[in-house]
C-alpha cells in the first residue's frame, strides 16, 4: 500500500512544485491505465496503482540517481507489472483478456468509468473497422494460457498455412494497428 510518506517522496522526485507534481502524477496514471488497457488488461487500474506503489517503494533512491524522465521510469516497472499478470493462472476454460475486453466494451447496461468506457468504444470501433480474418485472427490469437496457448496457436498457424513465427509477425501488426486506432480514438474524443 502507498503510505504518506512515500506518495510524497514520489511527488518530490516528480517535481519540486506541488502543483506540477501532482499534474505529472495524474498524467502518469492516466498513462499507464491506458497502456494496460491497450494490452487488454482487465485490471488496468489496479495494474497502474501496482506500477505506481512499486516505484514510490523506490522514489527515495531513485530521486538521487536516476536521470531523465520519470514517466520512463514508470513504463518500464509497468512492462514487469504487465507480464507477472499475463503469467498469473488463470482458471481453465476461462475466457482470454482480449476476448472478455471485446466483450465488456459491447456491454452498456453495466457501469464503467468515463475515461475506460471511452477505451472500450473506441476498441469496439476499432475491431469493427478491421477486416473479419483479421478480427478474428487477432480474437483467436489472445487465447488461452501457457502451454494451451501454444498448442492454440499452432493449430492456428497450421489452418492459415503459415509458419507460427509468420502468425505472430502478422498478429503483432494487427495489434499495432489496433493500438495506434485506439489510441487515435481516445484522442479525438471530448474531454469531460
Amino acid at each position: 500500500m502507498l503510505t504518506q510518506d512515500a506518495f510524497e517522496t514520489l511527488l518530490n522526485w516528480l517535481d519540486s512544485d506541488r502543483d506540477q507534481a501532482g499534474r505529472k502524477y495524474e498524467e502518469i496514471r492516466l498513462r499507464l491505465i491506458k497502456i494496460f488497457t491497450c494490452r487488454g488488461c482487465l485490471e488496468a487500474e489496479d495494474l497502474a496503482d501496482e506500477t505506481i506503489n512499486r516505484v514510490s517503494l523506490k522514489a527515495g533512491g531513485l530521486s538521487e540517481t536516476y536521470e531523465g524522465n520519470p514517466s520512463l521510469y514508470f513504463y518500464g516497472v509497468a512492462q514487469k507489472v504487465q507480464l507477472e499478470y499475463a503469467r498469473k493462472p488463470r482458471p481453465i476454460g476461462a475466457e482470454s483478456d482480449l476476448n472478455r475486453f471485446a466483450a465488456n466494451s459491447r456491454q452498456s447496461s453495466s457501469y464503467v468509468p468515463a475515461d475506460t468506457e471511452v477505451d472500450y468504444q473506441c476498441l469496439d470501433e476499432c475491431l469493427e473497422k478491421l477486416p473479419p480474418e483479421n478480427r478474428r485472427l487477432v480474437l483467436e490469437y489472445y487465447q488461452h494460457e501457457k502451454q494451451g496457448k501454444i498448442d492454440h496457436r499452432k493449430r492456428l498457424a497450421d489452418e492459415l498455412g503459415i509458419a507460427v513465427n509468420a502468425l505472430r509477425i502478422r498478429a503483432h501488426r494487427i495489434r499495432r494497428l489496433l493500438q495506434e486506432c485506439v489510441h487515435n480514438c481516445v484522442e479525438t474524443q471530448p474531454a469531460n
